[in-house]
């Protein structure tokens, strides 16, 4: 009889590497030991195996599936990837109400892949932490939504279902990369949705779509169970086709009554956004940014109709003025590096969910990420191979000198835009200087969309960097097309955001 379960043979969940493996590192990282120095540690390599087999066969904590669901089945639609129906609690500010959900969200037993042909097959075990959220609150989960491949375009083109048409023209972009919660919305087939958001992916496709789209504050809600680009700059929001339903949505989402401490400000309590904001905004100070309309792709038509909807601010009592922050022309020079070098760190190098921050990691979406990546790379969409060999480039040849000086500017670019709100309660900026532009319909067609779509984020990325919140909401039509107007406040009063867009809601439509 065996004398312990120890003595038990156990498949070994580290190999032990070969001496010659070793050698190459050595080589590879030229640090120039000697043979004895590396026999040593080949021999040493058992303590380091020893310790992640122990790790490996510890539980490790999981994030809760409250409400029993189905898988579902896929969808043959442009805008939605699968199709569910999941029931949360009987009673709840989300009662009677369908919700999408971006496809970089996870949520428990329903396929996900994020737009790529990278993460097809996985199936989370797991809800994000919002997903309990909105269950909670008796909201209805009725399907993923189609979102850009890896998140990683404003086309509404890449996604590996194929490109989502816009609702107002199916010949046109519905912008990306949350571009089916856009659509959906826009097509009245849902009442609330998901969207993610590092750099422009709310608010550009809710500005295309003609709906409400806000991201929030960094930190204010959480971004846990969620497919990450780069952590600094990931932000995940509501979209609606109201301003009192994306108010109530955030609400949810950040966690009221829930007592929880945002990462930024301990103990803060989440305010009742739905039940403030038609208050009115009599005595607001409204700032009209110069340089958010400086843009070589500046469509006059947009322009004016920017302008004309800040202008009728007056009319609700608050006074309108136009102001300058000349560092927002570089704001998205600033947000590059960092866009750059850390989703090829965080999605790359670090297979989905990067290193060196506190919190819950997705294991089961991390493997299924890295092993995919490292069976079919040339499977990523192009947009992506790009960012990676120009962070790679800039890795080897200037390491992270780019990326740490980015980020102590953004300390400065954060103080450019906290200076002009101690001034103005809000400010105001077009969120797109085109209207939606049409869908690609070849590869060169492509090549120029994307060169087009890049300038296009000029007033969106530099927020993702510095964290203010963000919020698009249809100004008007030129065309027929929709113009979204942007609004941005002081990091955590949102309030003052809805209350903004509330108001203009009501001029607009009435």
């Amino acid at each position: 009889m065996a004398s312990g379960t120890q003595d038990l043979y156990k498949s070994p969940v580290c190999q032990k590497p070969h001496l010659d493996e070793l050698k190459q590192i050595d080589a590879d990282l030229r640090l120039k030991l000697s043979d004895e120095d590396l026999k040593e540690m080949h021999e040493n390599f058992q303590g380091l195996i020893g310790s992640l087999q122990r790790l490996n066969e510890i539980p490790e904590p999981q994030l809760p599936v409250k409400y029993p669901r189905t898988p579902g089945y896929k969808a043959e639609d442009d805008a939605w990837y699968w199709k569910c129906d999941i029931k949360g609690a009987a009673k709840g500010k989300l009662a009677g109400k369908t919700i999408g959900i971006k496809d970089n969200v996870a949520v428990a037993g329903v396929p996900m892949m994020n737009g790529s042909k990278i993460l097809e097959g996985y199936t989370p075990e797991f809800d994000a932490t919002i997903i309990t959220r909105i269950l909670d609150e008796g909201g209805n989960i009725v399907g993923k939504t189609v979102c850009e491949d890896m998140c990683y375009s404003v086309l509404s083109c890449t996604a590996s279902t194929g490109p989502v048409k816009n609702p107002i023209d199916s010949k046109l972009s519905a912008g990306g990369s949350s571009s089916g919660s856009a659509a959906l919305l826009g097509r009245k087939e849902i009442d609330l949705a998901i969207g993610g958001d590092q750099g422009r992916s709310i608010r550009i496709p809710s500005s295309c779509c003609g709906i409400v789209g806000l991201k929030p504050t960094f930190g204010l809600v959480p971004y846990t169970g969620i497919a990450s680009l780069e952590l600094t700059l990931d932000h995940v929001g509501p979209m609606a086709r109201t301003v009192t339903d994306c108010a109530l949505l955030l609400e949810v989402i950040a966690g009221y009554d829930e007592g929880r401490d945002p990462r930024q400000i301990p103990n803060m309590s989440i305010p009742k956004y739905s039940q403030l904001i038609d208050a009115g905004i009599e005595g607001f100070k409204i700032g009209i940014v110069k340089e958010g309309f400086e843009s070589q792709l500046m469509e006059a038509d947009v322009a004016e109709i920017v302008k004309g909807a800040a202008n009728n601010f007056r009319g609700a009592g608050a006074t309108v003025e136009d102001t300058s922050i000349p560092l927002h022309n570089d704001g998205i020079k600033i947000w590059h590096p960092i866009a750059l070098q850390g989703q090829y760190n965080c999605m790359i190098k670090g297979n989905g969910t990067g290193y060196n921050w506190k919190g819950h990691y997705p294991t089961s979406m991390q493997e299924a990420f890295a092993r995919n990546l490292f069976t079919r790379p040339y499977d990523m969409p192009h947009s992506l191979k790009k960012s990676c060999v120009m962070a790679e480039y800039i890795q080897r040849n200037y390491q992270n000198k780019f990326y740490a000086k980015a980020m102590n500017l953004v300390q400065f670019l954060t103080k450019a835009y906290d200076d002009a709100l101690k001034e103005y309660d809000v400010l105001i900026m077009p969120t797109v200087p085109i209207k939606p532009i049409a869908l690609p319909t070849g590869n060169d067609d492509l090549k120029e969309k994307r060169s087009k779509s890049a300038c296009a984020m000029k007033n969106n990325a530099p927020f993702n960097a510095t964290g203010h919140p963000a919020l698009s909401i249809n100004a008007g039509f030129s065309e027929g097309l929709p113009v979204g107007m942007m609004i941005i406040g002081k990091k955590y009063d949102e309030t003052k955001i809805l209350k903004v867009a509330r108001a203009y809601e009501k001029i607009r439509d009435n």
